[in-house]
């Protein structure tokens, strides 16, 4: 069994894919899809969340199988919005990932689980513990892969400079990331803990758990620190900011 720190070497690359953009209940807002590549100093590559299944680039109607109008409509997404895809353009593929972590498994996260089951996945005993990933609302079409898990419930380093937090609330089981970068220094990936900008003021209120969520999010902000870049899981006004695949933050 692999036991953490999970691999060797200090982390020296953050980027950024798109993987997409989705239009939230017809208008409510329209949000960006990531999956964070992170490269270490030893050549690992590790693989923060999937996106949307890759079906759904090919044949909509898959979407709709699955119940996804109920939630909103992918607005951009094909192909080289998958995660394959959005790897190939980097002249990689799955099997070049050596990590994957879920950071949870909503539909948007959790859709390429399974090309990356060759890979050891790293997500909390929490989120594990569900069946079936949670997808959205009650729809539950996808499987758990056969694949190493391994299992958190506290804080665990990966490698130098890449630390991974509990941060319930969103879901129960859900997972945030703390980084640090030989350049840009400390990077917070919220993911779904801080999904936007105005969810504190607004209570958190799709929140499996709003109180968590807030605890959750302000040990976010405080292991962050003022200097500290966040990057939310889904601002609609910091997307287009970040840079993406194939520039980096080093």
């Amino acid at each position: 069994m692999i036991l953490p720190p999970f691999l060797p070497g200090r982390l020296t690359r953050l980027t950024v894919l798109d993987l997409g953009l989705f239009d939230v209940r017809g208008g409510e807002r329209i949000i960006g899809i990531p999956a964070y590549l992170l490269e270490t100093d030893h050549g690992a590559r590790i693989l923060i969340d999937t996106g949307f299944p890759p079906a759904y680039a090919t044949d909509p109607g898959i979407a709709d199988r699955d119940g996804l109008p109920v939630f909103g409509r992918l607005v951009n997404f094909g192909p080289e919005q998958t995660a394959a895809g959005a790897l190939g353009l980097l002249g990689l593929a799955p099997k070049d990932i050596d990590l994957l972590i879920l950071s949870h498994g909503h539909i948007d996260h959790v859709g390429s689980l399974p090309l990356f089951a060759h890979a050891p996945v790293v997500l909390t005993a929490v989120e594990r513990s569900d069946p079936k990933p949670r997808y959205f609302g009650t729809a539950r079409p996808i499987d758990w892969p056969d694949a190493t898990y391994h299992l958190i419930d506290a804080e665990t380093p990966v490698c130098d400079g890449l630390t991974l937090i509990p941060t319930p609330g969103h879901t129960l089981g859900h997972l945030s990331a703390i980084l640090d970068l030989p350049e840009t220094g400390r990077v917070i990936l919220a993911i779904d803990a801080l999904n936007r900008a105005s969810e504190p003021g607004e209570h958190f209120a799709d929140a499996e758990d709003p109180k968590a969520a807030q605890a959750s999010a302000d040990r976010l902000l405080a292991l962050g620190g003022p200097d500290a870049l966040l990057i939310y899981g889904h601002e609609p006004s910091q997307w287009p900011t970040l840079r993406k695949a194939p520039a980096f933050y080093a």
